[in-house]
Formats: C-alpha cells, structure tokens, sequence
C-alpha cells in the first residue's frame, strides 16, 4: 500500500574521520583561499536541503580533500516513519559501484601474475561459451567489464530474481543473441561481470566475495562492509530501501521489507552488484582510487594496474561541454572544468555515486535509501566540487532542478510528459481469463530452466517456477496474461491455448528485455 511523504525528523550525526595527513597545499583552515569551515558549513546545508526538497529518506556523505576527510555525516533516518537517524556508518546497497570493486581485485590479480589482461576467457574458462563461436574464442578478459560483449544493454538483469544462481545465468550467456558487433559499441550490462567472477575463482580457489575481503575490504580498513543479500540483512547498521515516484502531484516513498528488497537478485548479481557499505568505509575506497592504489602509505596494487582500471575504453556519452568515457568500472567525464572519475549504482530502493578529482585531490561518495534518481546524486557531487575549486555558484538548470529555488514538481514537468501523466487513457476493461482447471498443472522446459507447476490454493492460482522453486501468487491482467511478483520484480506470463482454446499447451515469460526470444517458453506437460 503507498502512502503520501511524510515530514521527516532529521537526526545529524557527524563524524570527521583520517584517512591520511593532509598535503601542505591547504592551509589547516583555508580551502583556496577560502575559509574551510565556511565551505564545509554551505555544503552540509545544501545536502541537507537536497535531501528536504527531493523527499529522501535518508542519506549519507563523506569527502575527503588532500587525504582528509572534512565531512562525513548522515541525513535523516535510516527508515521513513522512524526516529532512528542515518550516520556515517549506516549500511547502504551500494549497487554498480561494485563493479569497480571486481574490477580491482582482477587488477590485483594481473598484479600477481595470475593472469593477464590479454588473456583469453576461454583459455581459463574451458566451458565458456557465448552465443557467437568467435566472440567465444576471442573474448579477452579486458573485454568482460567494459559493455562491449555484444549483449543489449541490461540483458539478462532480472533472470536471477525468478529463482536462478549465478551459474545458471553463466550457462545462458551461450544463448542471448548479440545486438550489436562484438567491441562495436558501448551497452551497460550486468551479467557479463559473473564471468569475471569465475575467473576470479578460478585463478585464486576462492570465492569472489572472499577475495573482496582479502584483496580490498582488509587492506583498506573498510572494516564495516560486504556482500550479498544475506550480509545485509543481518547488518545491525542496515538502513531500510525505499521505491520513490511521483504521480498525481505528490511524491511516493515507501519502505520495502521483505521479498521487495530483492536480497536474492543483489547475491546472484554480486560481482556486478552486491557490495554493502558505509560512508565511512566507502571514502577510504574513493581515496584508494585517487591515490591509484595507496590505502595511506601502503601500497595495495601497483599504480601501472589502478591507472589501467581508469584508463577510458570507450565513449559512454559526448556533449558540446563534456565527453565521457568508460574505463573497466569507471566513468572519466572531461568537462571544459575539470576531470571526475566516477560510478553510480542503484538496487531495489538505494543508490549512490562513488568520485574522485585529481585535479584538485578531492573525493567523495553519497548514499541514499531510495531511488530518488540520479539528480540529487549528481547535484551533490558538482556543488561540492564547485566550492573546493571556488568556482562560481552553477545550479545546474541545464541538467538539474534548481534545488534551491525549483520545487521537484517543476522539475518533473520540465522532463516528462505532463499532460500524460495528468490525463490517461481510459482504461479497457480487460478480457475474461481462461478457466483456471485449464492452467492447473506442470510444464517443461530444458535442464537449464528446469520445469514450473501451477496449482490453486484457497481460490487463488500460484506458480513456482525457477532452480530455488519460488512460489508466488498469479494475478490475471488481460485474457491470456497474468504477472507474477518474484523476488521484489514483476514479471508478464502469457499462457498459449490450442487453437479450439480448450486447452493450455504452454507459456512464455517475459524477462524485461525480450529475453524469451532467445529463450523460448514452456510447455505444458501434465
């Protein structure tokens, strides 16, 4: 059920953190030239404010500028409806971000001598298989995290939350039809990172999330962190996901508990992922980064591997003010400004935006509780750089809301169909169901898919479906169609009748991004 937005209680906790001493650049108290208390002030009131004015839940900052953290802090509370605050410690889902983190540990492994960039997955990996024998053959392990497989964008993201592992998922890759010429194009993808997962386990006889605590979380001190759904939901400092839409002239957040958390999805998508963090940790990442791989006066990984990882491979994004690149599991934006290395990450209710600026020896992360979207995230992050650099006031009214002056109706008008959303098309009233005896049953597929079952309990038609056989209620949408709810992700079923329509021969269900053409449906068996 949702519920309007309710006044939020905003519980400050700040805590100012080490990661290294700070250069000689700065004066202890100047920033350019510019009183660091003032600025740290200006900018814990403007996320204050982004956060009051986007209806966020909660969130969390840190920054660290010449090795020292100026700010760490969370902002409202850890679950809407509650009192309990967001600090620099609260655990947030810190979704693709991860990728970066798998990222590292292979570059770790270059480091040593395991493996090379050059090397062929097929070569490691004798059962590799994609769906075009060459790209099989010639894929390299440089290929694997930069969105040039082959594969649509997205393909395959929500597959795990029916029910299927990791391995399930590797062993469809040989299936998925390419879109595009293999290296020809840039195309965010997920399951591609879950072959860097096996070679990772391959080459080292651990798991991928053990080496992420060998090889990044304990060198770094990120002492707090982890991995996977079950990490998280025992984790004592969790905050609560939140969905966030607009409709009807009001903002919609709602906490997710439960299947709606998708904890299944965030341990099969790991590598891609699954990391859970604080600010507090996620800080020290950022600075490992921009120090391309010193965590203090360690060393970690050599700086020739950590440059590699933020080398750009391809072109994400190109404007008349700025191009961005796409290194192994970072973004290089070149503004006419100044040089950012970034990745952002969104899960079922959280995102974040993890960044770092050579230029002036500045880094960030922000974390939020919901899926407010990129703006707030993106706003953050340039103001603060705005100040350090004592560039100019920008509001950014070519990209953003201007979240001083520009509530968040204006903005959605100015980027959505209004009228649209205002005036909707009157509804159709949908088309009988067939009999439900006729669906009752089981059905087939392939030892990959594995089979399904429909049956009726208490007048209501059920499916379990997928490897960890999920059971989930089937509510009729528009004659032969139904939908589902797996694992927080809904998902179409259109059942195929015989052509005197007295009987169900099959079903196909649909993934999200046309998956079932590659796949196909079941059949009905019994």
């Amino acid at each position: 059920m949702k519920t309007t937005f309710r006044t939020l209680i905003a519980i400050f906790a700040i805590a100012i953190i080490s990661v290294s001493q700070p250069f000689a650049a700065y004066a202890a108290d100047q920033i350019n030239g510019q009183s660091k208390a003032d600025i740290v002030k200006a900018l814990d009131e403007y996320i204050s404010d982004v956060r009051e004015t986007w209806h966020i839940p909660g969130l969390a900052t840190a920054f660290a500028l010449d090795g020292e953290v100026i700010l760490a802090k969370g902002y409202g509370v850890k679950e809407l409806g509650s009192t309990e605050p967001v600090t620099e410690k609260s655990i947030f889902q810190i979704g693709s971000v991860s990728k970066s983190f798998t990222a590292t540990v292979m570059a770790s492994l270059v480091d040593e001598g395991k493996l090379s960039w050059t090397d062929t997955v097929k070569n490691i990996l004798p059962d590799f298989k994609m769906f075009d024998p060459w790209v099989t053959e010639n894929m390299q392990i440089k290929d694997i995290m930069t969105h040039k497989s082959g594969i649509n964008g997205q393909v395959g993201t929500y597959i795990p939350n029916l029910g299927y592992d990791r391995e399930d998922i590797y062993k469809m890759l040989a299936r998925i039809k390419p879109a595009y010429s293999f290296r020809g194009d840039f195309r965010y993808n997920n399951i591609t990172f879950i072959i860097s997962s096996k070679i990772i386990e391959k080459v080292t006889g651990k798991s991928w999330e053990e080496n992420v605590q060998e090889r990044v979380f304990d060198p770094l001190g990120m002492k707090g962190s982890g991995v996977n759904g079950e990490f998280f939901k025992d984790a004592k400092e969790a905050t609560t996901p939140h969905s966030y839409y607009f409709y009807n002239d009001s903002i919609y957040v709602d906490a997710l508990h439960g299947e709606d958390q998708a904890l299944w999805w965030l341990t099969v998508i790991g590598p891609a992922g699954s990391v859970c963090s604080s600010v507090e940790d996620m800080i020290k990442y950022a600075e490992f980064h921009r120090l391309n791989g010193l965590a203090g006066d360690k060393r970690v990984i050599s700086e020739e591997q950590v440059k590699y990882l933020h080398k750009g491979q391809s072109i994400s994004s190109q404007y008349d003010n700025k191009i961005t690149l796409y290194g192994n599991c970072w973004y290089v934006e070149q503004n006419n400004k100044y040089r950012v290395y970034f990745h952002t990450g969104t899960t079922w209710g959280m995102t974040a935006l993890c960044f770092y600026v050579p230029e002036i020896k500045f880094s960030g992360v922000i974390l939020v509780n919901c899926e407010a979207g990129e703006n707030p995230r993106y706003s953050i992050m340039r103001r603060a750089i705005d100040m350090i650099m004592g560039a100019p006031v920008n509001k950014y009214s070519d990209e953003f809301a201007d979240y001083n002056s520009v509530n968040f109706q204006n903005w959605w008008k100015e980027n959505h169909d209004w009228e649209a959303a205002q005036e909707p098309e009157p509804e159709k009233a949908p088309k009988a169901a067939p009999d439900s005896k006729l669906l009752i049953g089981k059905y087939a597929k392939d030892e990959l898919f594995g089979g399904a079952e429909i049956f009726e309990k208490d007048g209501e038609l059920y499916i379990t479906i997928g490897k960890k056989g999920f059971t989930n209620k089937l509510n009729h949408q528009d004659g032969n169609t139904f939908s589902f709810w797996s694992d927080g992700h809904e998902f179409p079923i259109n059942f195929q009748l015989s052509q005197n329509g007295r009987k169900v021969t099959g079903f196909e269900v649909e993934f999200n991004y046309n998956e079932e053409d590659y796949f196909g449906g079941w059949r009905k068996i019994k």
